[in-house]
């Protein structure tokens, strides 16, 4: 069984060891990749991700325990964290204006 995944409220972008980048939009996203990619499996932050993620599934923590809690665990791994921009964000609102003239 499934749990319902719950997404955070912003999405977090982090930059594997191999130059790519991963969304991660929910406790269940980094649960799995903490399970099944994790580049580093132990240290306290780890271990620390591993079980609040499960608690923020169950609904027991907070889901933004869970996210920095697995930010953490990125840092902790040396992998960047960022959180993209909002949808339809402009990085260069007046250049994108140029181009559509």
């Amino acid at each position: 069984m499934r749990i319902p995944d719950l997404p955070w409220s912003n999405p977090l972008s982090v930059r594997l060891q191999n130059g790519t980048y991963h969304l991660f939009k929910s406790p269940y996203d980094a649960l799995d990749f903490l399970e099944n990619e994790w580049p580093l499996r132990h240290g306290r932050n780890y271990e620390r991700a591993v079980r609040l993620c499960r608690s923020a599934l169950e609904r027991t923590t907070p889901l933004a325990v869970g996210r920095e809690a697995f930010v953490a665990a990125c840092l902790e791994a040396g992998l960047h964290v960022t959180t993209p921009p909002p949808a339809g964000y402009l990085a260069h609102p007046e250049r994108n204006a140029t181009q559509r003239r």
